[in-house]
């Protein structure tokens, strides 16, 4: 990613400098959704944004599940029958360290009406003492600083509370 952005890895002020001394933090979920004879009355996952910086979710092999919202409309994520998939999501605070060049969509998980489904997401995200905001070399004047400064901690709970509220803690930093 940092090359994408075209940042030194290694430097203290970029990507790896926003993980904070301690690092960073994982958590791993694993998601069973039974059969539900009625899908369209239930949501396994109602749409919202991850917080963390970046999302790794092994996939269920046969049974799809995740969608993304593009433009107003929802796409389907298709399993890869017979193959593990391993997809890879952008969080929130990783547009948040990117300027906005990254962006964390949003996304849901319905079920399926005859098959149950499974998967393994891993969370992966800053110390949560640490705060983010826009990485300085992704700041000019031709691209100002777009989202304010917040402790990863925060954010969290920022984000529980707009989740709530269906609302996408996103909008609330913007400058």
């Amino acid at each position: 990613m940092a090359r994408l952005l075209e940042l030194d890895d290694d430097d203290d002020g970029g990507i790896l400098g926003q993980f904070g001394d301690k690092g960073s933090t994982t958590n791993a979920r694993f998601n069973y959704y039974p059969a539900c004879p009625r899908p369209e009355l239930v949501l396994g996952i109602r749409p919202h944004s991850d917080v963390c910086v970046l999302t790794l979710l092994l996939a269920d092999e046969h049974v799809a599940g995740l969608q993304f919202l593009r433009d107003g409309n929802w796409y389907r994520v298709p399993p890869v029958h017979g193959r593990a998939a391993l997809l890879v999501n952008v969080g929130v605070s990783l547009e948040i360290m990117s300027n906005g060049i990254f962006k964390g969509p949003v996304h849901r998980v319905v079920t399926n009406s005859e098959k149950e489904r499974m998967s393994l997401a891993m969370f992966y995200a800053t110390d949560f003492e640490k705060e983010i905001e826009p990485i300085a070399e992704l700041v000019d004047e031709k691209r100002p600083a777009r989202y304010k400064k917040i402790k990863f901690r925060d954010l969290v709970a920022a984000h529980y509370e707009y989740f709530s509220r269906r609302e996408r803690v996103i909008e609330s930093l913007k400058i």
